[in-house]
């Protein structure tokens, strides 16, 4: 089953929740400028620490709202758009995370030094081990050959009770200029295929993979991920259901798009782990709206180009439901 939004579900003691969260440029504040042809860090207009702080305050509320409607506060969330460890280490110290919650970081070698991260409930996650993917591409320039880089994939193998999942946090390179990085996307996709391929013919772990696609999931490429290269699926996706329901996790232009997606393992349908699949959703709770009638329904961003607007960001979370399994 798969739903937009529920409000009040049923006792979180017999369900566990899992979310994402592109939280749209959560950076440092600048350091103060010698003048101002001087870059800034974080690539952002006049980002200072009022405004780092107001962007703490309202990614902290989005996790409260979701604690208050679900009854509890997701054991996993993987983010995209972080700057750095500190931005998630004052994340985590703030309410409804109480410092209860771990972090898992590496520096990526992305140009605008973005990465993703992986928070994690420690009184119910142990973290086995972890490491960052690195993509390397070769491109054409116009006098010479050069190698671009992207924002890595964070790989963690996690305990939950007895239970152990493979979990991947990613941000595909972007649909920017005419779709030039459609063919990286493709490479990572197929690379991480071949890994939870792997990791599905020899293991009876859990698959978990997560984060901003740059991709719809109607679209060839994700529809290509969920099979191994005999053709068999070895992958389920619950957003591709809520897509085809016309439920979204961000716009661009008029359109409607859920580039934000979590797709699991065979295994999360059976009783085989201790976490069964229930539902997907999309928490676009109406606090997390603009205001602006003329973008009614969508994510209450906080940057409309070099605009500051102050709000939470440009997409809204998405969270899937398990529901316990005694074994």
């Amino acid at each position: 089953m798969v739903k937009q939004l529920i409000f009040g579900m049923e006792n979180k003691s017999n369900s566990e929740l899992i979310g994402f969260y592109n939280v749209e440029n959560l950076f440092c504040p600048d350091l103060p400028r010698v003048h101002k042809l001087d870059p800034t860090k974080s690539g952002l207009p006049n980002w200072d620490e009022r405004k780092y702080q107001n962007k703490l305050s309202k990614i902290s509320q989005v996790f409260q709202l979701i604690s208050e409607s679900e009854n509890g506060m997701p054991m996993l969330i993987g983010l995209a758009e972080v700057q750095g460890r500190k931005p998630l280490e004052d994340l985590v110290k703030s309410d409804p995370f109480n410092s209860t919650y771990g972090i898992v970081h590496y520096e990526s070698m992305d140009e605008r030094g973005v990465d993703v991260a992986l928070l994690y409930e420690q009184s119910k996650i142990e973290i086995i081990s972890s490491e960052p993917i690195t993509y390397f591409f070769t491109v054409e320039g116009e006098k010479s050959e050069y190698y671009d880089t992207t924002r890595d994939v964070l790989f963690c193998k996690v305990k939950y009770l007895e239970t152990i999942i493979n979990v991947f946090v990613l941000h595909l390179p972007s649909k920017r200029e005419k779709d030039i990085n459609k063919s990286k996307r493709e490479y990572i996709l197929n690379d991480l295929n071949e890994k939870i391929s792997k990791l599905i013919s020899t293991t009876d772990e859990g698959v978990m993979v997560c984060g901003d696609f740059n991709e719809n999931p109607d679209e060839e490429m994700i529809s290509n991920f969920i099979y191994d290269k005999d053709f068999n699926r070895i992958l389920f996706n619950p957003y591709l259901d809520l897509f085809k329901n016309e439920k979204f996790s961000t716009f661009h232009y008029k359109n409607g798009l859920l580039f934000d997606q979590m797709i699991f393992s065979g295994n999360f349908l059976t009783s085989k782990l201790q976490l069964s699949f229930k539902e997907s959703m999309v928490f676009n709770h109406e606090k997390l709206s603009t205001s602006d009638r003329k973008f009614a329904g969508r994510p209450f961003r906080t940057f409309a180009g070099s605009r500051y607007l102050g709000g939470y960001s440009d997409h809204f979370p998405i969270l899937t439901l398990f529901n316990k399994v005694e074994n």
